[in-house]
């Protein structure tokens, strides 16, 4: 029986090599594409021959040493990595060839003797659109792997990865989206953009750009009902990379309890940023409780100062956020109907009132007990 595992080994050996071979030569015309084509074709392999126990004990670990002797300075072929080609090509399986990764009813798994790299554009399905397959596509490896061993739920899976492709997430811009459940949150805050931006492309940015809820992963509290706003303030403006980071990267903080003098009188915005694609001031007021109309004419007084005494000539207008606990949609946009400046409402919370299961993410120790 060992004599029959080590020629299967062997086996894997050489089917192996010869996919990454055949792989490289076509790497330099279809880059990210093919590696995840082969990535897909190995991970097939691996699931066929080790789920059905056809290999013994610590086969992965074998076939990898075996592949880095026989192809000296091989990269990305470790036994842990091999594993993650194996879950990589079963989160996608019955995704992209209408099947289950699992044995049939006669508990017979097919066993595949030769690798054929996945070609993902030809076997596309109907019902993927065209550029959520570019997107797939543009993503690399360790961005898959993180998204899949995160979400369970398709929808989200394709979300995050036209997220990341889209607007060219790295790795830690990923985590963060993940870490926020980004998924869950997103929504189009309510706003009165389209009455008060008058330039077109400004205004379209500002529509993508701002969220209406935010989850402040880094801000626990035992009681949320009774937190201080300037404890809100002082965790964001101490965490202000990771504030920055779930606001978007083309945002730049110009400070907090920021300063403007109106008719000698001082006034202090909670936070305020500057946006480069924008090329427009952000005023965030924060309020511990539920949206109250009154808010919206002093941030409409602040952005009015804003633009007056801090705006350059060259700058658009400034937009105002209120980022509060709660609010009623109705009760903004009535507030925001009849503002001159732009303005929008959205919503805070911390990560402990969040439901229990989207709080934690696995580890890294359940994440390799998975592999």
């Amino acid at each position: 029986m060992e004599q029959i595992v080590r020629a299967d080994y062997v086996q894997a050996v050489k089917a192996i090599k010869q996919a990454i071979q055949v792989s490289r030569y076509r790497v330099s015309r279809h880059a990210n594409g093919e590696s995840l084509g082969l990535y897909y074709g190995v991970g097939k392999y691996i699931s066929e021959h080790s789920r059905n126990a056809a290999w013994g004990t610590g086969a992965i670990e074998h076939i990898s040493n075996q592949l880095q002797q026989e192809m000296p300075g091989l990269k990305g072929f470790s036994a842990e990595n091999m594993r993650k080609m194996r879950l990589f090509y079963e989160a996608w399986v019955d995704i992209f060839e209408n099947r289950s990764a699992v044995p049939n009813n006669l508990g017979i798994m097919p066993i595949t003797t030769e690798i054929q790299p996945f070609m993902f554009r030809s076997a596309v399905p109907n019902e993927i659109e065209e550029k959520d397959l570019e997107s797939f596509l543009s993503i690399g490896f360790t961005h898959h792997v993180t998204i899949f061993s995160k979400t369970k739920d398709i929808s989200a899976r394709w979300f995050y990865i036209r997220k990341a492709a889209t607007e060219f997430w790295g790795y830690r811009r990923l985590e963060q989206a993940l870490r926020e459940h980004l998924y869950h949150t997103v929504g189009a805050m309510p706003s009165n953009f389209e009455l008060t931006i008058p330039n077109e492309k400004q205004r379209a940015v500002a529509m993508q750009t701002f969220k209406e809820n935010h989850v402040l992963d880094f801000w626990h509290v035992d009681d949320p009902d009774h937190v201080d706003e300037r404890d809100v303030e002082q965790h964001i403006v101490n965490n202000i990379k990771n504030f920055m980071m779930s606001l978007g990267n083309e945002f730049t903080f110009m400070g907090n309890q920021y300063r403007v003098i109106v008719d000698e009188k001082e006034r202090f915005i909670d936070l305020l940023f500057y946006h480069r694609r924008m090329r427009c001031m952000v005023a965030i007021e924060l309020k511990n409780g539920e949206f109250q109309p009154e808010y919206a004419g002093k941030l409409n007084f602040y952005l009015s100062a804003l633009d007056e005494y801090v705006k350059l000539p060259d700058e658009n207008p400034s937009i105002g956020i209120i980022l509060c606990r709660d609010k009623s949609n109705t009760e903004v946009e009535f507030t925001l109907r009849d503002m001159s400046k732009p303005l929008g409402v959205a919503t805070y919370r911390s990560v402990d009132e969040l439901p229990e299961h989207y709080r934690a993410l696995p580890s890294a120790d359940e994440l390799r007990k998975l592999m």
